[in-house]
């Protein structure tokens, strides 16, 4: 994949009064050490749900992860995403995702494709919740990578289905 972007996250840590105290970092701030993070998700497939293999829109709801490194290439092999409810994917083949990279995790069935950042789940239920759901990223070692927690009526402000995070 190689689709380049330059955005890092970056944290600063505040001198208190030259007392050599230190402000604290947000517990949030932690768990957002990976350059793996879910950039957006398409939790509601556009139209009416349909799960059937053939002829369904579960292809349609995806998750959209990216590499917001600017120097480290990550591979995605040993990755989880999964929901608040215990649905889970990982992804089980190498990926090699370059600086400012992307992929799509989309549901259904299909081919998956690094010339076309996706990724199929090869299950046609769907994953996300259209009400609520939280999404975490969870790196091999077992760590948390990137986690949100989402509703339709505060986080989907145009009623698309979609919602994006990290820029």
């Amino acid at each position: 994949m190689h689709i380049r972007a330059a955005l890092a996250a970056t944290a600063a840590v505040a001198s208190a009064a030259g007392l050599g105290l230190v402000a604290a970092v947000p517990a949030q701030a932690a768990e957002y050490t990976s350059a793996l993070k879910v950039k957006g998700i398409q939790y509601d497939a556009p139209g009416r749900d349909s799960n059937k293999c053939s002829g369904g829109n579960t292809k349609d709801e995806y998750l959209v992860v990216k590499n917001y490194s600017r120097t480290k290439t990550v591979n995605l092999k040993g990755y989880l995403v999964k929901d608040a409810a215990g649905n889970k994917f990982t992804f089980k083949a190498s990926h090699r995702l370059e600086p400012g990279d992307y992929v799509k995790l989309r549901g259904g069935r299909g081919t998956d494709s690094d010339a076309k950042n996706v990724v199929y789940r090869q299950n046609c239920n769907f994953m996300w919740n259209n009400d609520k759901d939280t999404v975490y990223l969870v790196k091999p070692s077992g760590s948390r990578a990137d986690v949100h927690k989402y509703t339709a009526k505060a986080n989907d402000k145009d009623g698309n289905g979609y919602i994006s995070y990290h820029g």
